[in-house]
């Protein structure tokens, strides 16, 4: 039997590469695409698409009742840059957005939810290098105290009604088939694109920022992963630890000259470096590797020739 998904957050970064990748696997009838407006072209024939405010809950509840939906994955979020300029906008859609889906899981609507968290629910007092699954959060941005609020609600949900709802934290995300959505990490992908453009880039993190970063195919890998383990596999319920590859801006200037010799880099730091600041330089993510057996592909210079390569 096939089963029967709904995407919220559809057009975003992370959700326009899930769909696709859902769609191919499960067949496009199976695989409902929704967010607040409509996506790209190349989306909207790919599959059927519903207009949906995910912290709308009849309306949502209406959506899953209609395609009899099994499966949740939750990608609507507002990302970190974005959420500290509108913090209770950020708070409301990353937080009711949880609570509809959690609470249509406990009234038997739905059997299994996705739904990510982000390296954001560290914070500076966190131990930066190789920051283990357990270990002090005390996030300092509305986008991290909204995930780590959510991180301790699925949890309280699967013990306290056997919600099956299975979390990865994100690293930052890079991506050549659709544009970052505002979040700290944004600057891995935008200076692919003016690389080629313009050979030049001003980068608004400083130089020595080091952070968890992630190729997009590695992400979405990750995600069918969880949800396609085993429940007897998932031994966290708040999120696992999830990373790849570790990075400062310099790197990833180095690794573009490799290609295009003639590459500039300067530093502009902005508002975003006191968020970076406060995060990680590298995650241990034994938990996932060991539970469900997480392996990532894509290292720096693999990831620079898939951009560069796609993007020229």
């Amino acid at each position: 039997m096939a089963k029967s998904i709904l995407i919220l957050g559809a057009c975003g970064q992370i959700g326009t590469e899930l769909t696709y990748a859902l769609r191919q696997k499960h067949g496009k009838d199976c695989v409902v695409a929704s967010d607040i407006r409509e996506g790209d072209a190349t989306l909207m024939a790919s599959g059927p698409f519903e207009l949906l405010d995910a912290t709308n809950y009849s309306a949502l509840e209406d959506v899953v009742m209609h395609y009899e939906i099994e499966e949740v994955y939750l990608m609507a979020a507002m990302l970190s840059a974005t959420a500290e300029k509108f913090p209770m906008r950020a708070w409301n859609l990353n937080m009711n957005s949880l609570f509809n889906v959690l609470n249509l899981a406990k009234e038997k609507k739905i059997s299994k939810i996705f739904w990510p968290s982000s390296i954001a629910v560290f914070g500076p007092n966190t131990p930066k290098e190789a920051t283990e699954q357990h270990t002090i959060m005390e996030p300092s941005t509305v986008y991290g105290i909204s995930k780590q609020s959510g991180e301790r609600w699925c949890q309280y949900y699967y013990e306290k009604y056997g919600v099956d709802v299975r979390s990865v934290r994100y690293p930052g995300l890079i991506s050549w088939k659709t544009q970052p959505g505002g979040g700290t990490t944004d600057y891995a992908v935008e200076i692919y694109h003016k690389a080629i453009e313009t050979q030049t880039y001003t980068c608004f993190l400083k130089k020595g920022t080091t952070l968890p970063m992630m190729f997009m195919d590695d992400a979405i890998k990750a995600t069918l992963a969880i949800m396609e383990a085993p429940e007897t596999q998932i031994k966290i319920r708040s999120s696992y630890n999830l990373a790849a590859i570790s990075f400062a801006p310099e790197d990833i200037a180095a690794s573009i000259a490799l290609h295009i010799t003639n590459f500039k880099m300067k530093y502009e730091p902005d508002f975003r470096q006191q968020i970076a600041d406060s995060w990680p330089s590298s995650i241990n993510d034994d938990s996932a590797r060991k539970d469900w057996g997480w392996q990532h592909s894509f290292d720096l210079e693999k990831t620079t020739k898939e951009m560069l390569t796609n993007l020229g």
